[in-house]
């Protein structure tokens, strides 16, 4: 089992004291719920879009919820960091409070499930072939869970049994938020890394003009003899490029290789 983290402690804490706070006061749990029809009344009211995900309607809704938190939130957070974790919890939980709120709002919300299905998401598109026992007997990989989880909320929302309340909306919103969120991360930390890249060729040693220089004098003083036949002959080609074109027009590959071999 992976380590319990900061963040997935505090929320698991969080849920559980509300839970029983709210448990002596009825009136304090109807006021925190995610009503939309209450809302479309009294604007001031959204505020419960972030509160609902801290109520549960039962002790069996609380178990359940958390149980997915403790044992997919962790290492999700260790591999997104605070900020990211965060974000894609929260962020889920909102999604669901807004798929409720344009598909099924005649009925009021609570449950951390939304954003536990987000959680859940994130665990299947970085882990797909993890094993997850289903009532800790029946094996299923990750990504298959996840998938279930989204045509499984798709059909009973847009089939609800007769009295049917429980917020298949609200998972399907967290599930479809989640999942743009983590590709919209991604593409982030992609941005962020390739400018990291690009800053350091931009002051690595055989860029610039005086750079170049530096650069082309030590190729030149490479000793050639002692290198294998191989990095010899691709020494003396590279060096003539760089001589002829420039060494910036060399790859970043090639540069690394002179830089490599005027080190030995």
């Amino acid at each position: 089992m992976f380590p319990m983290t900061p963040w997935t402690r505090r929320l698991l804490v969080a849920n559980v004291v509300m839970f029983f706070v709210t448990g002596y006061s009825s009136e304090l749990w109807f006021t925190l719920q995610l009503n939309p029809q209450r809302i479309l009344a009294q604007p001031w009211m959204v505020f419960t879009a972030f509160t609902y995900m801290f109520l549960h309607a039962g002790l069996g809704h609380l178990f359940f919820n958390m149980l997915g938190l403790f044992f997919f939130g962790p290492r999700l957070e260790s591999r997104l960091g605070t900020k990211g974790f965060l974000l894609l919890y929260f962020l889920s939980g909102l999604g669901g409070a807004a798929f409720s709120f344009l598909f099924a709002r005649q009925y009021p919300v609570v449950g951390a499930s939304a954003a536990v299905y987000g959680v859940l998401l994130g665990f299947a598109m970085y882990w797909p072939r993890e094993r997850i026992y289903l009532w800790f007997v029946i094996p299923v990989e990750a990504w298959l869970i996840a998938a279930l989880l989204v045509f499984g909320s798709l059909y009973a929302g847009m089939n609800p049994s007769a009295g049917s309340r429980t917020a298949h909306f609200a998972h399907l919103g967290g599930l479809v938020v989640g999942f743009l969120f983590l590709k919209w991360w991604e593409w982030s930390v992609g941005i962020a890394k390739r400018e990291f890249q690009k800053r350091m060729r931009a002051d690595s040693p055989s860029s610039g003009r005086m750079g170049a220089r530096v650069a082309l004098a030590r190729w030149k003083g490479i000793s050639i003899e002692g290198l294998h036949e191989l990095n010899r002959g691709e020494v003396q080609r590279l060096l003539a490029k760089a001589e002829r074109e420039g060494p910036a027009e060399l790859t970043q590959a090639e540069r690394d290789f002179m830089d490599r071999m005027s080190r030995t």
